[in-house]
């Protein structure tokens, strides 16, 4: 039987934000918080928090800048030391120390670094379709076809691209999800509008305030950055799901993870494409489920 999911909860945190966010479960229950990515909100896990409710006290959150969270409205204020903040002190308010993390897109970016800079959180991290920061670093400083397929990432930098998606009924951000079919339709399309209507400049100021994005003139992107390999080491048990037909993070973005990553394993959709958590939210339940036991 699927667990009832309660939304309209907000969370207070104690550096100033206040974040919405979804449940499932039992909060006694070990905690597994989902993280979204854009263009989404909390409802992209809802398949996830019906399942993993049954046992576990299941909660995705809108990460700030997104539907009901707080938005601010500077750049500066959506850099990943203040999300990874976000995420420690909306598990301390749901009164867990340690949990499991299963993220997606630019909530996986988040989750890596979450990873990388408080391990001891951290029982197991689940990733889908969200390119270990080094190796996207790597792409992007050095893989041609990369770069191609991250240039829509400097244009969503730019001034006035939230008017440009918002125009025509959001007809441009809705084309994000070309490479999928079927599921954006009828009653969740119009939640993903509704979401969408509230404001866009949160979601893209993650593009603006990241230094991963590819490399044009006057701006050599990561390449400044000087970063070393060994500071990227990820220490705690993770389970990648990547669907294969992602068209803007190609599966050649797994390669070396394993000198990397401690402990990790992949499980490949050769039909998936980026946004494979929609095309098949069954079998992606059962390999976080079996993630979760072994």
């Amino acid at each position: 039987m699927a667990a009832v999911i309660q939304a309209g909860q907000f969370a207070s945190l104690s550096n100033g934000m206040r974040l919405h966010y979804a449940s499932a479960g039992d909060p006694g229950k070990p905690l597994l918080l989902f993280v979204h990515g854009f263009p989404e909100f909390w409802g992209e896990w809802e398949a996830q928090l019906a399942e993993f409710g049954r046992d576990h006290f299941a909660v995705a959150l809108d990460l700030r800048g997104f539907n009901l969270s707080d938005m601010p409205l500077e750049v500066a204020a959506y850099r990943a030391r203040h999300i990874i903040e976000d995420l420690r002190l909306l598990a301390a308010h749901l009164g867990h120390e340690k949990f499991t993390m299963v993220a997606h897109d630019w909530g996986g970016a988040i989750a890596w670094a979450f990873a990388i800079a408080l391990p001891q959180l951290l029982h197991k991290l689940i990733i889908i379709n969200a390119p270990h920061p080094w190796l996207f670093a790597q792409a992007l400083i050095h893989d041609p076809e990369q770069q191609a397929a991250s240039a829509y990432m400097n244009w969503l930098r730019e001034e006035g691209s939230e008017g440009a998606l918002a125009k025509d009924d959001f007809a441009l951000l809705e084309g994000l999800f070309k490479d999928s079919t079927g599921w954006l339709k009828d009653a969740l399309r119009d939640r993903y509008h509704a979401c969408w209507s509230r404001g866009l400049h949160g979601g893209l100021n993650f593009y603006r305030a990241s230094p991963l994005r590819p490399p044009k003139a006057g701006d050599p992107g990561p390449a400044a950055l000087n970063l070393k390999a060994e500071d990227f080491r990820v220490r705690v048990p993770v389970r990648v799901i990547w669907g294969e037909r992602d068209i803007a993070l190609p599966k050649g973005l797994l390669d070396g993870i394993e000198a990397l990553v401690d402990d990790v394993e992949i499980e490949r959709i050769p039909e998936g494409s980026h946004w494979v958590i929609h095309e098949q939210p069954e079998r992606v339940n059962q390999l976080i489920r079996r993630f979760l036991e072994n």
